[in-house]
């Protein structure tokens, strides 16, 4: 594929940018609009109600928001991927972040670091922020033609911390790098990057489960809501994730599943959203964002090999519309990720909302009656 710019380590261009694709809210309105339809929940509709399951969940509360965050310089944000520091304090890395008004005010950073002192999933309070009263962009990324460095998972190995980003106009994924923290998120360091084609561009978007045998185990896919991608499953030693020779692939040839063949997808193949893949409870914990129908799912299964082909997919969000929104019904929501702490039969996540330049927030979720890994 023809690369007509060369990116550095702090995301930048050596030459213009490419033209701005569509935008996440513009793909979360268009998706959801087909599902609404399709359910008969329309704008205005008496009596519309949400798909039902057996999987119930409500609204803790918002994270983030003028009145939450403001404080910060950092009314409005999303993603808010939570992540326990070494210090036991949870961090939420955000993704694109403004001041003013509203989306698209000024003072775009991304990402930031915004901080709850109190780790439990129950009291979790934004209290604080990387930089104090204007919290700072993690890593330097001047936006330059509209690039961003997008986060994709924040992960804590020991006394150590590490972050994945997307860089590139969004959806149009240049490359991917890695960062580390020895300081609790307060400062960075650059470690690594990965092409965007790579692997067909089904490495772009990549989340870690930290295991108990001393490995880290990666899924990954595509980063464009629009278009179909494998999930991909690699492992890497958790002392090298910063070495890109040192992730094995799992993958199917000569009729068997194995470490280091070619990697090939491990469930079917969809539009994928934001993905989060957590070890919890003895089992392992994947979360997404399902782009067709739109809502916000889990598997969860015994061993990071499992077959996901035949594990029950559990609907934990469904999609409605503003003014509409109750129990586990969330109007344009994407991310879903897990907070540390949190359990099958309590799990907690953070989830986003987009759907104008007002309504544009991080907030928490708690979600009951997920079945448990079958071993």
């Amino acid at each position: 594929m023809h690369e007509p710019h060369r990116f550095r380590p702090d995301g930048r261009t050596d030459g213009p940018g490419r033209p701005r694709p569509p935008s996440r809210r513009s793909l979360l309105r268009s998706a959801a609009a087909g599902v609404l339809a399709s359910a008969g929940i329309v704008t205005g509709a008496p009596g519309a109600t949400a798909a039902t399951s057996r999987v119930t969940g409500s609204k803790v509360r918002d994270l983030s928001g003028p009145a939450l965050t403001g404080r910060f310089a950092a009314p409005w944000t999303d993603l808010g991927i939570p992540v326990r520091c070494p210090d036991g304090s949870t961090l939420f890395v955000c993704g694109d972040t403004f001041d003013g008004v509203g989306v698209g005010g000024p003072d775009w950073r991304s990402p930031v670091g915004l901080r709850s002192s109190n780790a439990a999933p129950g009291s979790l309070v934004v209290d604080g922020a990387v930089g104090g009263s204007r919290a700072v962009g993690l890593v330097p990324e001047g936006h330059t033609g509209g690039t961003t460095a997008i986060p994709s998972d924040v992960f804590t190995v020991g006394p150590t911390m590490y972050m994945h980003l997307m860089r590139g106009v969004i959806h149009e994924t240049h490359h991917t790098d890695f960062w580390r923290s020895d300081d609790n998120g307060e400062t960075w360091q650059y470690l690594c990057q990965w092409p965007g084609g790579l692997h067909g561009g089904q490495f772009q978007q990549k989340t870690y489960a930290v295991a108990d045998d001393g490995y880290l185990y990666v899924l990954s896919t595509a980063f464009d809501r629009d278009v179909t991608s494998g999930l991909l499953l690699h492992r890497v030693r958790q002392d090298a994730p910063g070495d890109p020779a040192a992730y094995e692939p799992w993958g199917y040839a000569g009729g068997a599943w194995a470490w280091g063949n070619p990697p090939t997808t491990v469930t079917s193949p969809r539009r994928w959203g934001e993905i989060c893949f957590r070890a919890m409870g003895g089992g392992y914990a994947l979360t997404w964002l399902n782009m067709s129908p739109l809502d916000i799912r889990a598997q969860i299964f015994a061993t990071p090999t499992s077959n996901l082909f035949t594990t029950a997919e559990q609907t934990m969000i469904v999609p409605t519309v503003p003014g509409r929104e109750t129990g586990n019904a969330v109007a344009s929501p994407y991310g879903g990720f897990i907070v540390p702490g949190s359990g099958v039969d309590d799990l907690h996540i953070v989830v986003s909302q987009w759907y104008d330049a007002q309504n544009y927030r991080v907030m928490q979720y708690r979600v009951n009656g997920l079945d448990g890994p079958v071993h």
